[in-house]
């Protein structure tokens, strides 16, 4: 299997440049003494996370052959390829689970991409089938190089900015974003640390790094976390990067999820999804490397309503 490098990240960078944002780092300074913090804000891109920076980098390579391309999402990645989509001239056609929060689903039709509608784990099934009857190009969430090393272009940034990291944070479902980001993390920063970080209730990449080989937890069983965006599974594609660039996976509650959000907002002024939120749960948990440590505020895009109770469960300070 052919793994993603430092270059094709680096190619990725100089492809999507004109479509991204460069998101900053900011000097978290309410972080540990010990533990410098950095937060780097996916929340910023023009679709409310990072997943458009994959997006663009698999739509570009097939820009030229195709007048249609196919994806499947939870919500972020089906509005980074309507996004990318739009701006190529291309017609969108994304599948997304019934139980999608609803202003992903409406964000993704405002893009002007045909949303079709499926049963939870039935995602991928009914993609193939809009793929046959449009004759289009398939741009998966994470199974793809071109996706990984299009999220890779984070790590790049991280290096650039933050030469003397030494750890990084980055929430995990699929693993197309802890993919790219290690893989980079890896070749320009060597001393650094990268974590995974998931939600307890959706810990398969836990178990399958500590056993050594992929498993399957049940879509009942991950549909259980807040953190909707991370409910995904690692394909044999990410999960051999992961092998390869994770130092470990931490795994956070939904309380500590929660209690993120509202640090996020509070102290950060930053509007974090929860699973956005989880990379800076494992940081307050105390139990990562001393040194400049980077969270993955991955993306922004949360249900006000979900927001308001997030909120409304404890009061600043």
């Amino acid at each position: 299997m052919k793994l993603v490098t430092i270059d094709d990240v680096r190619a990725a960078a100089d492809r999507i440049r004109p479509h991204v944002v460069r998101t900053p780092l900011l000097a978290a300074r309410w972080g540990d003494p010990d533990r410098p913090l950095w937060i780097k804000p996916e929340s910023l891109q023009p679709i409310g996370a990072f997943k458009v920076r994959g997006a663009f980098n698999a739509v570009a390579a097939v820009k030229d052959d195709v007048t249609d391309v196919v994806a499947y999402s939870s919500g972020n990645h089906a509005q980074a390829v309507a996004y990318a989509a739009a701006a190529f001239g291309l017609r969108a056609h994304i599948v997304m689970p019934e139980e999608t929060p609803a202003v992903k689903v409406q964000a993704t039709r405002d893009l002007g991409a045909r949303v079709v509608l499926c049963a939870a784990g039935r995602r991928e099934a009914v993609a193939e089938q809009v793929l046959r009857d449009t004759g289009g190009a398939m741009i998966p969430p994470f199974d793809h190089p071109d996706v990984i090393a299009g999220q890779g272009t984070i790590g790049l940034e991280i290096a650039e900015d933050l030469p003397s990291v030494r750890t990084v944070l980055v929430p995990v479902s699929g693993g197309g974003l802890a993919s790219g980001i290690g893989t980079a993390i890896s070749a320009l920063c060597p001393d650094a640390a990268v974590f995974g970080v998931e939600p307890e209730l959706a810990a398969d990449t836990a178990e399958a790094l500590r056993v050594g080989h992929r498993v399957d937890w049940s879509i009942e069983d991950r549909n259980r976390t807040i953190a909707d965006g991370l409910r995904s599974q690692p394909s044999a594609l990410t999960f051999a990067h992961l092998q390869r660039v994770l130092d470990s996976v931490l795994t956070v509650s939904e309380d500590e999820i929660r209690a993120a959000v509202r640090e996020l907002l509070y102290r950060a002024h930053l509007v974090a999804e929860p699973s956005g939120a989880v990379a800076l749960a494992a940081y307050r948990q105390a139990s990562t490397p001393p040194g400049p440590t980077v969270v993955i505020l991955s993306g922004g895009n949360v249900e006000p309503g979900m927001l308001a109770q997030i909120l409304a469960e404890r009061t600043p300070g």
